[in-house]
């Protein structure tokens, strides 16, 4: 190994072990979305100079015990990423290599859209927190399909793979449900699960799909043309943590009418309540430390007042081990980051499932 070889290898060292104190304070004073495209950038460039091994000696946690057993599917841990933030299949198998034990991509819909006009990413640092109006902005399903290929279908290379699927922001409510269905019938070979979004707030009227019956329709809908495969893949349903007690009974009732395999809790929230930073009214929907109570009390009820009777992804909030833990103990099966993720760097992974262990 050269001096330069080992000179890069220190600085790579130091960046990753130091992320909140280096590089986080660094990237913060940028633009969030263009920070974004540079991160995604810098993982990719890390990873052609054979830094893959590297990251994944430093964050994966490797236990038989960690492996969790749902919808089927083996989940080589319980700490996944959450849609979002690999919108179009870009980086899963370098994102994979900093401890995730699955990768949602997504949201994605049937045609390519720009999303929301710029800026639509907001940093809200006092209050560890993000505000996104981003509209659901990616390159088509097809794109994402394209790159998903490159996934082997098992295997010990093979990753874990949500697909979120939404609709076209063109498409109006009573057409929704084909902008589903050909996401579906696009990703079906491609992903291990699905997840239907009708709970972001920054595409118009897409939460009125959330209502008792038209959401009844659309996942009835789907469930219909899984059953039509040889082998269906799970669905399950991400909800908005802004619904009320009344509401949330319906999502318990919905899923035992539709059969679907389980709920994601939660997705970001409208609220404000008790924000600091200067641009907390920034329109958007809100992720980060602010949704942690909220998305575990959405998770806490729908356990206690189903018994139990479906899986939950919990998500909202993490920022810590005890944070995750607290979801867990909750009622959720499995736990995602994002907002997180992007505070606290991929050391927050290895943390939370060395936490899981020592439980």
């Amino acid at each position: 190994m050269n001096k330069k070889t080992t000179l890069s290898l220190g600085s790579f060292f130091i960046l990753t072990s130091m992320y909140k104190i280096l590089l986080r304070p660094l990237l913060f004073l940028f633009d969030p979305e263009a920070v974004h495209h540079f991160t995604f950038k810098l993982i990719r460039f890390t990873h052609s100079l054979g830094f893959g091994r590297l990251f994944r000696n430093l964050y994966q946690v490797k236990n038989k015990s960690l492996e969790r057993q749902l919808f089927g599917l083996t989940f080589p841990n319980p700490v996944g990423l959450a849609a979002g933030f690999d919108k179009n299949a870009m980086l899963f198998k370098e994102l994979s290599n900093m401890g995730f034990g699955f990768i949602e991509i997504g949201t994605v819909t049937p045609k390519a859209q720009p999303g929301n006009d710029q800026p639509r990413l907001f940093r809200l640092k006092e209050d560890a927190a993000i505000i996104n109006r981003m509209g659901f902005n990616n390159g088509g399903v097809e794109e994402a399909v394209e790159r998903l290929k490159a996934n082997p279908k098992t295997g010990k290379k093979h990753v874990l793979i949500g697909g979120n699927i939404g609709k076209n922001k063109i498409t109006p409510n009573e057409n929704a449900v084909n902008d589903y269905i050909i996401c579906f019938e696009a990703l079906f070979d491609y992903v291990d699960y699905f997840v239907v979004n009708v709970s972001s707030p920054n595409t118009p009227n897409l939460r009125a799909l959330q209502e008792k019956q038209p959401l009844t329709d659309l996942l009835q809908t789907l469930q219909d043309k899984n059953h039509l495969r040889e082998k269906r893949k799970p669905i399950l349903l991400k909800i908005a943590p802004d619904l009320t007690n009344e509401q949330l009974l319906d999502i318990i009732d919905i899923v035992s009418e539709t059969k679907i395999d389980g709920v994601i809790a939660t997705n970001t929230t409208i609220s404000r309540d008790g924000l600091k930073s200067d641009n907390k009214d920034e329109m958007g929907g809100l992720s980060g430390r602010p949704l942690t109570k909220r998305a575990t009390e959405v998770i806490r009820f729908l356990a206690e007042k189903s018994h139990k009777a479906f899986p939950i992804i919990g998500v909202g909030g993490i920022h810590s081990a005890k944070d995750a833990l607290e979801k867990l103990d909750a009622g959720a099966d499995l736990i995602q980051l994002y907002t997180g993720f992007i505070y606290e760097g991929p050391k927050l992974i290895k943390d939370i499932n060395q936490a899981i262990l020592t439980k």
